[in-house]
């Protein structure tokens, strides 16, 4: 995750580097796809066993194996402030005078929150500022140089700083600070004893999975060529799902271009835009069609964001640590098609169907929307870069806590009691 930061996952005495027989060295490098923990047991009584396949091998994380441990003492500290919000002045300044005076710090933070007038006005703070390294965001990488992440705000600060790291993520310590708290478990009062625990080691972590996420552009169409005629393109459609293949265009085609990839915490979310017709897409699963999506539209999501915009949808709540991807219709016109749960580690593709009246519009954890033609898809699967946020007791505790606080979950009057008569 960083370059001084790792998750201890030990099981029984055992090393993560198990190898396995007849693979090539190279295969065992192979495991990006993989989700982090230990790996299951692949024998089942004297004679079955799973086929050894080191690319597609899925496990499921130990929840009391999540422990933080530095390789070496952390040393760079990003702090992500929410903007524009004036009551959040003060705790980033205490924030920022205990790292860099009583913890010898480098301390990085974004040029806009160091620029803050209220800051650049308090003389006291001067001399604290001077020594804040600044960033902006699409110009300058920080990537390869910060060894913890402090986020002062709502669930959208970690979001956003999740957003910075496009690749490996450093440890997140977020604190409640903002109008919602399922991804902040820590209370600001007692942040010197949480962030010195914290430096110390040993912490619970939660690794929540993102999705990694590629928008393919038909060039030939960009280009100014007159797209097939529907019936061409149900033809076409219909012999390669016969081969087992998805459509010509999305996938193999040389007019395809990747023309964005990112990676998302929360959801992705693909809807009818400002068009008053039901959106109409096609759902691929590992490149095989499943069903067509017709309503508003359609919310490919993470554990993470199964407490968000899909909740809203009627999804089922799921804890970060469980290895899944949730498909959520928005307002579909099928009643029958409810909510479903595939594996972490399959692919998704999403495009809009031969016969749609309009084109979509798609979103990634709220940013960069966008609209999507035909003959464009989208890709969806696990990223091998998950966010590991560090917990405030442990990864199941912190979970139901905040259902408890933020949704009310299951909280209702108690009857009354009455004794009766004898």
């Amino acid at each position: 995750f960083s370059r001084c930061f790792c998750v201890t996952s030990l099981q029984n005495g055992e090393s993560r580097d198990q190898s396995i027989p007849g693979a090539a060295g190279s295969a065992r490098q192979r495991r990006a796809h993989f989700l982090h923990g230990p790996y299951p047991a692949t024998h089942f009584g004297p004679k079955a066993c799973i086929l050894p396949n080191p690319t597609s091998v899925m496990h499921i994380q130990d929840p009391a194996s999540q422990r933080l441990t530095w390789n070496k003492p952390p040393v760079n500290v990003l702090v992500i402030r929410k903007i524009r919000d004036e009551s959040l002045v003060e705790p980033f300044k205490e924030l920022c005078r205990f790292l860099v005076e009583e913890k010898q710090m480098m301390v990085y933070v974004e040029r806009r929150v160091a620029d803050d007038a209220t800051l650049s006005k308090d003389e006291a703070f001067g001399s604290i500022r001077n020594q804040l390294c600044t960033f902006r965001e699409g110009y300058d990488d920080i990537s390869d140089c910060i060894d913890l992440i402090i986020c002062l705000g709502g669930d959208g600060t970690l979001l956003y700083a999740s957003s910075l790291f496009q690749g490996s993520v450093p440890p997140v310590m977020a604190f409640h600070l903002g109008s919602l708290g399922f991804l902040t478990p820590f209370k600001f009062e007692s942040y010197k004893t949480e962030v010195a625990k914290v430096f110390e080691g040993n912490a619970a972590i939660t690794l929540r999975s993102r999705l990694k996420v590629k928008v393919v552009k038909d060039m030939l169409q960009r280009a100014g060529q007159q797209p097939y005629d529907q019936e061409t393109q149900q033809q076409q459609q219909q012999q390669q799902e016969h081969n087992g293949l998805p459509p010509q265009g999305h996938t193999n085609s040389e007019a395809g271009k990747v023309t964005l990839q990112l990676q998302v915490l929360n959801e992705v979310v693909v809807d009818r835009g400002p068009s008053s017709y039901l959106s109409n897409v096609d759902l691929y699963l590992d490149g095989r069609l499943i069903t067509s999506v017709q309503g508003d539209g359609v919310i490919v999501s993470t554990p993470t964001g199964s407490t968000a915009y899909a909740a809203a949808a009627g999804a089922s709540m799921i804890h970060p640590n469980v290895p899944a991807i949730m498909v959520t219709p928005i307002c579909p016109h099928s009643l029958s098609f409810r909510p479903i749960v595939v594996p972490a580690g399959v692919e998704l593709m999403i495009t809009l169907s031969p016969d749609a009246r309009n084109t979509a519009w798609v979103s990634f954890d709220g940013r960069k929307r966008q609209e999507i033609q035909y003959g464009d898809c989208i890709k969806i699967t696990t990223s091998c870069y998950p966010v590991p946020s560090i917990c405030c007791h442990d990864l199941v505790y912190d979970w139901f806590e905040s259902l408890a606080q933020c949704l009310h979950w299951n909280v209702r009057k108690r009857q009354s009691t009455c004794l009766q008569p004898k």
